[in-house]
C-alpha cells in the first residue's frame, strides 16, 4: 500500500510521460495529493507506475491494522492527527500529504483518514458486506460506482472513520477526489 496519496508531482511525470491526462487541479502545489482526478485517471497512474488501485479490502487493512481500529491511530477520535472538516489545521483544502505522522496506521500508512477521499478498485453495492466473503472481499462484479475512502478535508469525524464508505461515478471529478496506489498480491 502506498504511504501516502499520489502527489501533483507524481501525476505530472505520468502526464509528461503522455500515459495519464492531465488532471484539473486546482490546488496544484507539488507536495498535495492531486484532485479533480476521475476513477480512469487513478488506474492509469497506477498502471503506469506498474502498480494498482487498491481493492477495498486492502485499503481497510492498511487503515485498520488486525485490530480493526476505528481510527488508523487507534479507537478515539483526534483532529490533531487529520486534516478534515473543523480541525483547525489551518489548511483550507488538502494538506501536503504526510502532515500528519502522528496519525498513522499500523502499517505506517498516512492520511487514510482525511485530507481526500480515495478511489479503490472495487465496484460499490450498499449491501455487499451483507453477503460478501468474510476474507478478502473483491466487491462486485460490475456496479454504476466504484467505492471511496478515507474521507475528506470537508468532512466530520465521524465520516473519517476507517469503516467508513463513500462511492463516486468512474468518471466523477471533484476538488475532495484523488488516490493512492499498492503493489500487487
Amino acid at each position: 500500500m502506498g504511504m501516502t496519496e499520489v502527489t501533483n508531482l507524481q501525476y505530472q511525470h505520468c502526464v509528461a510521460a503522455g500515459a495519464c491526462d492531465p488532471a484539473r487541479n486546482d490546488n496544484g502545489e507539488p507536495d498535495h495529493p492531486v484532485v479533480k482526478v476521475n476513477w480512469y485517471d487513478a488506474k492509469a497512474f497506477c498502471e503506469w507506475a506498474g502498480l494498482q488501485l487498491p481493492s477495498e479490502a486492502q485499503w481497510e487493512k492498511a487503515a485498520r491494522g488486525t485490530d480493526g481500529s476505528v481510527y488508523p491511530w487507534g479507537n478515539g477520535i483526534d483532529d490533531s492527527k487529520l486534516n478534515g472538516q473543523g480541525t483547525g489545521d489551518g489548511y483550507k483544502r488538502t494538506a501536503p500529504v504526510g502532515s500528519y505522522p502522528a496519525g498513522a496506521s499500523p502499517y505506517g500508512a498516512l492520511d487514510m483518514a482525511g485530507n481526500i477521499w480515495e478511489w479503490v478498485a472495487d465496484w460499490y453495492a450498499s449491501d455487499y458486506y451483507s453477503q460478501s466473503p468474510a476474507r478478502n472481499p473483491t466487491g462486485p462484479e460490475s456496479g454504476q460506482s466504484h467505492v471511496l475512502r478515507g474521507g475528506s478535508w470537508n468532512v466530520d469525524q465521524d465520516t473519517v472513520r476507517s469503516a467508513s464508505r463513500g462511492n463516486g461515478t468512474p468518471g466523477n471529478r471533484n476538488n475532495y477526489l484523488g488516490f493512492r496506489c499498492a503493489l500487487s498480491p
